[in-house]
């Protein structure tokens, strides 16, 4: 098949080059002038098998009033005169029973595992390198409550085949020792030995390049306009170039919708509703000052929801989901907060280990945002619309770095007429 995928974050990327070993010819489709621009650019890092757990749960609602008012709460609902989120919302609320819980989390786990096998083989193929971490992902606790509870969802993830064990905090600082500094704070943590980290844009572009290599085509700075509909299939696709204005249209036998938090407004030009909406998130990309004092297991902080993670000279703290539409500003005075947050937590944590002065201060810290495209259960959309010859791979939220390899490979496999190995509700089966 001749296949365009529009979008070339992680989750398009990965299914070119997956469509492509399985013989397709593909064009890979992004506004932006490389792969991996937007969404899988600044993310934390972690390829986190065992938190592959939703965000509706039956404690989610409470949780999510109580932080309306908190400026840097970890999930900030800020309402919009926006029926897309109100109606994402209402679904929302709908996913926060036990049952809907365990459905999810199982689909997200499965998807998970196949994933970082995938991930695995990918690069034993390709050779590379991403400031690649096989050293595990910790999460400490400084609340004795919520420590309290953590056992269960440890026994959960071990029941769904991830070995996540609740450690002391004596056995996460020998796990970790650059939480020392810290270590009066702490009251107990988990650790999962399986899990890894890396840099999401730097191995997706690599990908990319590996994709050309093999007679892949990729068109950047090519602003997707229009899908074309004709009858009960695409008949092609319209793109400006951003560069001259220019416009023009593509056609192939296939297209695949992987424009993240934009896929949504795309799919609704075919009469399509999917039920994907951005979540904000923030990182802070901070350049390391005592290499022997800086962690190499990446690690997640219980009490900001915020993740820590070395990236060769650099540590990258990611953290933060704000549902407020289509939002990229990083000067407001919000953004301002949030990015603040995030380098004050890691100066506590942390302290004197990196770079947290501001420009005006003489450093040069690193603030991006991004925006996550989620959906209700977080299970991600991947599969073939109503409209035959469309196929859809988005949703993924925070975990499109963890899901992309194995995400892009299901459905290159699915399009290929091949049944994925694994436990997984796919788009348009159910």
């Amino acid at each position: 098949m001749n296949v365009i995928v529009l979008g070339a974050g992680i989750i398009g990327t990965s299914t070119a080059w997956h469509l492509q070993a399985l013989g397709h010819q593909v064009t890979l489709i992004d506004r932006q002038a490389n792969a991996a621009m937007e969404t899988s650019f600044g993310n934390a890092g972690q390829i986190s098998v065992s938190y592959c757990e939703p965000w509706a749960s039956k404690g989610a609602p409470l949780k999510v009033l109580k932080w309306m008012f908190d400026d840097t709460a970890p999930l900030l609902f800020r309402p919009q005169f926006d029926m897309a989120q109100w109606l994402w919302g209402l679904k929302f609320l709908r996913e926060c029973t036990d049952a809907a819980f365990m459905r999810n989390v199982k689909s997200l786990v499965a998807l998970g595992a196949y994933s970082h096998e995938t991930l695995k083989a990918m690069v034993a193929q390709t050779g590379i390198e991403y400031h690649r971490l096989e050293k595990g992902i910790g999460h400490y606790f400084t609340d004795p409550q919520s420590f309290a509870q953590v056992e269960g969802s440890a026994a959960l993830m071990r029941g769904l085949g991830v070995e996540r064990r609740v450690v002391t905090r004596d056995e996460l600082l020998q796990i970790e020792p650059a939480l020392r500094p810290f270590a009066s704070e702490i009251v107990g943590g988990t650790y999962t030995a399986s899990d890894e980290s890396g840099d999401a844009r730097v191995f997706t572009q690599a990908l990319a390049e590996h994709f050309v290599a093999q007679g892949g085509v990729t068109r950047y700075q090519l602003a997707i306009e229009a899908l074309l509909q004709d009858g009960d299939q695409l008949r092609g696709v319209k793109v400006r170039h951003t560069q001259t204005g220019a416009t023009e249209t593509l056609k192939a036998d296939v297209y695949v919708v992987a424009c993240g938090s934009y896929t949504a407004p795309l799919m609704r030009q075919i009469g399509i509703s999917v039920p994907i909406y951005p979540g904000k998130g923030y990182s802070a990309t901070l350049k390391i000052l005592k290499p022997e004092a800086a962690p190499y297991v990446s690690v997640i902080d219980d009490t900001r929801k915020c993740a820590m993670t070395r990236m060769g000279d650099y540590l990258r703290v990611a953290g933060t989901i704000e549902l407020a539409g289509l939002d990229l500003t990083l000067d407001s005075p919000l953004a301002q907060k949030r990015c603040e947050m995030l380098t004050s937590r890691v100066e506590t944590v942390l302290p004197g280990v990196v770079d947290t002065r501001t420009t005006a201060q003489g450093g040069d810290p690193h603030f991006w945002c991004g925006l996550r495209p989620a959906t209700p259960t977080n299970v991600p959309l991947i599969g073939q619309t109503a409209v035959r010859n469309c196929w859809i791979n988005a949703g993924h939220g925070t975990l499109g770095w963890t899901h992309g390899a194995g995400s892009g490979r299901a459905l290159a496999e699915c399009m290929s007429g091949q049944k994925p190995a694994m436990a997984f509700a796919f788009y348009g089966t159910h």
